[in-house]
């Protein structure tokens, strides 16, 4: 095993977890500014309220997209494995 092939494994490693991730954290973090300024507009300071709102839409894209989650990570482990067993 060369150096260019680890290297690729852990750039596609790194791409995938940031396309499994990425969404749940870019949308928990606009519900939190949006909270945020919600919040400062109306000075409610309930802590709760934020982290049930930020929870529903990670709750709701792991729902919604969870079946690709689990086929992109299928297909990174499938790639992995294939790579183990040809060597």
């Amino acid at each position: 095993m060369d150096t260019n092939l680890v290297t690729q494994i852990l750039r596609e490693g790194i791409w995938v977890a940031i396309k499994l991730g990425g969404p749940m954290l870019v949308l928990s973090m606009v519900v939190g500014v949006l909270m945020a300024i919600f919040q400062a507009v109306t000075q409610i300071h309930e802590q709760t309220l934020g982290f049930i709102l930020k929870l529903m839409v990670v709750i709701l894209v792991l729902l919604l997209g969870g079946g690709w989650m689990m086929e992109t990570l299928l297909d990174y482990t499938r790639g992995i494995f294939q790579l183990i067993a040809g060597r």
